[in-house]
């Protein structure tokens, strides 16, 4: 397929990535991040599409400015409104690695921004929060971030609130980075891994233990 989306010079960009799609009243959506020279100033930005292969940036955009390297966005309906989650530092300078989330009703018009998970660690380039993920499960919210200690490392947090995950509510640690989670229709789990120099991307059946 040719590429689906280029670099928009009117924006300063100079690379566009962590692409995360969402389907809305049969229309197709696709959060991405632009990011550019200026990582205090990272862009988060709305396309949509009628066929998965064109797609048009919305004239909104940017949906979100911040920083440090503010990216990752992954989408979630919590059956009220639409929650986006990205990764970022707590001050656009730097500070403690954290998850942030805005909310919307039409995924164009967001709140400000929320910390929603607190890293005691501080830094800007890359971090223990990045490529967050939550799944909502019988009442409860997981969230999965990629902790890069190793690289191939990640870790998820369970929460009564989609928009609060305390750092101290681990529930493992797996082999994994940049996870994301597959749920099929026949209700299997699956959970991803990708990343430089891993050589594709690989899917590994997940199993849930709801007597833990």
């Amino acid at each position: 397929l040719p590429i689906l989306m280029h670099i928009d010079p009117a924006f300063q960009e100079t690379g566009v990535w962590a692409p995360h799609g969402w389907l809305q009243d049969g229309k197709l959506g696709l959060g991405e991040c632009a990011g550019g020279k200026d990582h205090e100033k990272f862009h988060i930005h709305l396309a949509t599409s009628p066929d998965l292969v064109n797609w048009t940036r919305h004239p909104g955009n940017p949906m979100i400015v911040d920083g440090y390297d503010a990216r990752d966005p992954m989408a979630l309906h919590d059956g009220n409104q639409w929650i986006l989650y990205y990764c970022a530092t707590e001050t656009p300078k730097g500070g403690n690695h954290v998850v942030k989330a805005v909310t919307s009703a039409d995924l164009v018009h967001w709140s400000q921004p929320r910390i929603v998970f607190r890293s005691p660690e501080k830094g800007t380039f890359g971090g223990p929060t990045e490529s967050p993920f939550v799944v909502p499960r019988n009442g409860k919210y997981y969230l999965f971030v990629c902790t890069n200690e190793p690289y191939n490392n990640s870790a998820a947090y369970v929460s009564d609130s989609p928009l609060l995950f305390d750092p101290t509510k681990i529930v493992m640690n797996f082999p994994a980075h940049g996870a994301e989670i597959v749920h099929t229709p026949d209700e299997r789990w699956f959970v991803s891994t990708c990343g430089w120099e891993q050589g594709g991307l690989y899917l590994a059946e997940l199993h849930w233990d709801d007597h833990a």
